[in-house]
């Protein structure tokens, strides 16, 4: 069994010597039509067509495009008071995190909404409640079916469901020891069940299993804002929001390459909040301050 440990620095990873991600920027991307524009950017995700779909807070919060970044549809009207994470589960279907909201979100790709996580009147949930939230963040699903979301800014959690909704379990407190959290920001699973949360104030990854015992952390990354686990790479792809980049790393936590800097021009960063893969490889990054989400294609061998 892999244990998750501190792991040391290794010498390719010191600072000058971690290699450039093998991606360059999609000039242009997406083709947004007349009118529209995007407001602060906050999620991302790819859905088995390798279509993209984006969530901002602006007008029509929902906006899927096609690869080449043509526009398929948008939704509006959808009642959420600020977007936060957006996740493609494996039916195809598009949930939202609502953070002021407090809520969660399911919808078919059409625009269908199918289930609603949230108190009544989106009151605001404490760090024992099964149905409502404090500000959360993300959400991810497991290969045995089951969802776990990630909240948040307010409570200190991961809360896990079934498929069809049903509360299973919590864990996680305010704090910094292992196990508790300081703004859990984001949430990733691997094809082996376990559990990535990017503990963002606290500046580390730690991970779980299904249960939510403990197996170890990563405190090398910078901040972790945003992470993503892609199956074909068997890796993690993550937003460092403190440097305002993007690493890749190994399922032992050592980082692989990175892309981006801080920056207002076009492959530049401010607020790398979210991320994404397709099955090209092409890396999709929202940003909170350049009111944006860039396309990296991955460069061809």
């Amino acid at each position: 069994m892999r244990l998750f440990l501190l792991l040391p620095l290794v010498t390719f990873c010191s600072l000058g010597q971690i290699p450039q991600l093998p991606h360059t920027l999609v000039p242009d991307w997406p083709q947004l039509p007349k009118g529209f524009i995007f407001g602060e950017v906050s999620g991302v995700d790819v859905d088995r067509q390798d279509n993209v779909w984006v969530f901002h807070r602006g007008s029509h919060p929902v906006i899927q495009f096609d690869k080449n970044g043509r526009m398929l549809q948008a939704w509006k009207d959808l009642g959420v008071k600020s977007s936060h994470g957006l996740r493609i589960d494996p039916g195809g279907n598009v949930w939202l995190v609502d953070v002021a909201g407090h809520s969660l979100l399911k919808f078919s790709p059409s625009g269908r909404l199918l289930m609603v996580i949230a108190s009544a009147g989106a009151a605001a949930g404490d760090n024992d409640s099964k149905y409502a939230y404090n500000r959360p963040t993300s959400l991810a699903f497991h290969p045995n079916g089951h969802f776990y979301v990630s909240d948040g800014y307010v409570n200190a959690r991961v809360v896990r469901y079934t498929p069809e909704g049903e509360y299973v379990q919590h864990w996680g407190k305010k704090g910094a020891a292992d196990g508790e959290f300081d703004l859990a920001h984001d949430i990733t699973i691997d094809r082996r069940g376990r559990i990535y949360v990017a503990d963002r104030s606290n500046h580390r990854v730690q991970i779980f299993d299904e249960n939510g015992k403990f197996l170890g952390k990563w405190t090398h990354l910078g901040q972790p804002w945003g992470l993503y686990y892609v199956a074909k790479e068997d890796a993690i792809y993550l937003c460092d929001g403190w440097k305002n980049r993007v690493l890749k790393v190994n399922l032992d936590g050592q980082i692989l390459g990175e892309l981006g800097s801080f920056g207002k021009s076009p492959g530049k960063f401010d607020f790398a909040h979210h991320l994404s893969v397709d099955s090209e490889g092409s890396l999709y990054v929202a940003e909170i301050k350049n009111w944006r989400v860039q396309k990296f294609a991955r460069k061809s061998r």
